[in-house]
């Protein structure tokens, strides 16, 4: 199953009851669907860049929230129910890409094995014998100057 961000953006008078029931109740439709949430991020009141406008008014703040799951391809059309949802003002659904999860996937690199791949350099500590060459060309050109 991909890897999937659910992005929710709420009007900011919502109270938080009123946010958990909500992101319960998609939870759920996951969990129902054989589905895993796997992580769930607030990411508080937000400034929007432009006003979002619905019934009640324009907005111009929200409440952002995050929930990343996994869940078969065809979840985008049963969330279709969160359009009907007075509490939000936009909803997003984006599949991770280039991400492999599941039972093929190991997560058995070592640091050793990366630094093999490097052919025994390091980023850090390679200095060739051009660099040394080129600080004595400085302290030249100082004198040079100053003459």
């Amino acid at each position: 199953m991909p890897l999937y961000d659910c992005m929710l953006l709420l009007k900011p008078k919502v109270g938080k009851e009123l946010l958990i029931d909500l992101v319960s109740r998609v939870g759920k439709h996951v969990y129902r669907r054989n589905g895993v949430l796997t992580e769930v991020r607030s990411f508080g009141k937000v400034n929007l860049g432009y006003g979002i406008k619905k019934l009640d008014g324009r907005h111009y703040e929200g409440q952002l929230m995050q929930m990343t799951m996994m869940v078969t391809p065809n979840f985008n059309k049963e969330l279709h129910y969160l359009n009907k949802e007075d509490r939000l003002l936009r909803w997003l659904l984006v599949k991770h890409r280039g991400t492999d999860y599941g039972v093929d996937t190991t997560f058995d690199y070592k640091m050793g094995d990366f630094g093999e791949s490097l052919g025994g350099r390091s980023f850090f500590n390679d200095r060739s014998d051009g660099d040394d060459d080129d600080d004595e060309d400085d302290e030249d050109e100082g004198e040079k100057t100053e003459a």
